[in-house]
């Protein structure tokens, strides 16, 4: 456990993304091979099934210590954070064992936090206060992070690749395909991260894929900032509509389909129309593509898919008004055969010819757009909310498929943002390095003479502006409950956001799809921000009052 606290204090201090592959290198390199495994599970984002409350473990510990409510909920109040504020009070109150007792993390998950599923609640108290009183405070954060199931580390899958990658002398991408997928953290992973092995030697293993990146980033490479234009002659470019969907990849291999999203979460069982056409595809095929909810010949938008994400049972009903379709546009593998490396022209026409041979119309071809200059390719951008679509992305026609987001091939050219003014009325501390600054915040708008929250946002601030910000909402901060504020309603923010839909989970009765804010309005008053009638407004026709996951 004192190994992985020095890790992820070392990932903590720092936000250099070299300093952070140096540090997992070394960590990689040096540690238990059964220690290793379990961090690089925490480390790719996987988390161990939520065995207790944190209010429960948060209750055991005021009650042991004898802290009254009201000065448990400043102390959160003050750190932002609850496995550091219970680190923090412990600290306090007791001195941590000896050095010399440190057990290897393995042997913490698994003979003592994963047995706790067996024992009554006296017992878990009992069990949990005892390994606590025994931990330096670093070891104490990290140990309630495991019991929640909060455990986050900042870092990127992508950044963990290149530091296995370093270590077992292979290039970053053939170990970010041997990363993908389903695995189970013990010593024959690391052994096979580390070899020689074949990451095919996996029928189910998808491959890394690769993201596109926004347009505005063209100014980084010294370019017209949002201009696609600076990327030479249209014709060397292949244009699509960008889908509104799950990104997922669909392979075909030894008899069986598999269906990955994203996030590297098999949901083969939970398209079972995907599956009944895959199983015609050419044995070694692996798609590349989107998820939609479709019906003819269109996209019937992202709300609507939302009612088929996180399902397991699905009813006739549902299969009914959210049916999907996958829309692919790109080949990786052709009769077995990795051809990622071939350009961009030659497997699209060999995606062509293997979707044609389906004859499906739960598998379609991604449409190619039609355009003679950049000036036809905006003009085709201006009509994607019209078409529920995100905007156009564009393509290489020379590219090979990559993995990761590795600029200079592959762009997305998005849609400008919707906007609403909105009053800011909550706030609530961050997470990580901002756990002691008030970042997350709610916005409202007006609907009959009353303030109705709308959206949440963290983004879009700096950190003078946060500071700033955080300063004053705790000079007008009218109460508190738990951790969050309720502000007073004074000032006015102009919130971008990529879509909104009718939402029977939210009190407005609205979703807003990836709200960040974009600017302080100091022009307008609260009585002058947006009302809830003209969001409505923004509903496209479409659709229907369901719930929605999003917000």
């Amino acid at each position: 456990m004192r190994r992985f606290a020095e890790l992820f204090e070392s990932l903590d201090r720092t936000t250099s993304t070299n300093d952070k592959v140096a540090a997992m290198a070394a960590f990689f390199r040096d540690a238990p091979k059964r220690d290793a495994a379990w961090v690089l599970f925490i480390l790719t984002g996987r988390k161990l099934k939520r065995l207790l409350s944190a209010r429960a473990v948060a209750g055991w510990v005021q009650e042991e210590l004898g802290i009254p409510n009201w000065l448990f909920r400043e102390s959160y109040s003050g750190v932002g954070d609850l496995a550091e504020t219970i680190a923090l009070i412990l600290d306090q109150a007791d001195a941590p064992a000896s050095e010399s007792t440190d057990v290897p993390l393995n042997e913490w998950i698994n003979d003592r936090i994963l047995l706790l599923k067996s024992l009554d609640p006296p017992e878990q108290r009992a069990a949990v206060m005892g390994w606590l009183r025994g931990l330096n405070r670093a070891e104490r954060f990290l140990l309630v992070k495991l019991l929640t199931g909060e455990m986050r580390v900042g870092v990127s899958q992508t950044l963990v690749a290149k530091a296995l990658a370093q270590i077992a002398g292979v290039p970053q991408a053939t170990m970010a395909h041997r990363l993908a997928g389903n695995w189970s953290p013990d010593e024959a992973l690391i052994a096979r991260l580390l070899s020689g092995a074949d990451a095919r030697d996996d029928a189910s293993r998808p491959y890394p894929l690769f993201l596109a990146s926004p347009i505005e980033e063209l100014a980084a490479d010294g370019k017209e900032s949002g201009s696609p234009r600076e990327l030479g002659d249209v014709k060397e470019w292949q244009l699509e509509w960008k889908w509104d969907g799950i990104r997922a990849q669909l392979l075909r291999r030894g008899g069986e389909t598999y269906i990955w999203s994203r996030g590297d979460e098999l949901i083969t069982q939970r398209f079972p129309e995907l599956v009944e056409f895959a199983a015609r595809l050419p044995a070694g095929t692996v798609l590349d593509g989107e998820i939609l909810t479709w019906k003819d010949g269109k996209p019937l938008g992202f709300a609507t898919l939302q009612t088929r994400i996180g399902r397991i049972s699905l009813s006739r009903k549902i299969l009914a008004d959210a049916p999907t379709a996958f829309i692919a546009y790109d080949l990786l593998e052709f009769e077995g055969t990795d051809i990622r490396q071939q350009p961009l022209k030659e497997r699209r026409a060999l995606l062509e010819a293997v979707v044609g041979k389906v004859r499906s119309a739960k598998l379609i071809v991604s449409e190619v757009l039609a355009a003679t200059s950049w000036d036809d390719a905006a003009a085709l951008r201006a009509t994607s909310r019209g078409r529920t679509v995100e905007g156009i992305m564009v393509k290489r026609l020379a590219s090979p498929y990559q993995s990761g987001r590795v600029r200079g091939d592959w762009w997305k050219w998005k849609i400008d943002p919707l906007t609403f003014d909105g009053v800011l009325v909550y706030a609530e501390p961050g997470h990580g390095r901002r756990a002691n600054l008030l970042t997350d915040y709610t916005f409202a708008v007006w609907d009959n003479a009353q303030l109705v929250p709308v959206a949440r946002a963290y983004s879009g601030l700096n950190d003078e502006e946060i500071a700033e910000l955080d300063k004053w909402i705790r000079q007008h901060s009218s109460s508190r409950h738990g951790p969050v504020r309720t502000v007073e309603p004074l000032r006015v923010f102009e919130l971008a956001f990529e879509g909104i839909a009718f939402s029977q989970r939210h009190r407005g009765g609205i979703a807003t799809r990836f709200p960040r804010i974009l600017r302080e309005r100091t022009d307008k008053q609260a009585k002058d921000a947006d009302t809830l009638k003209r969001l409505k407004a923004l509903i496209p026709p479409t659709s229907t009052p369901e719930p929605t996951l999003f917000g």
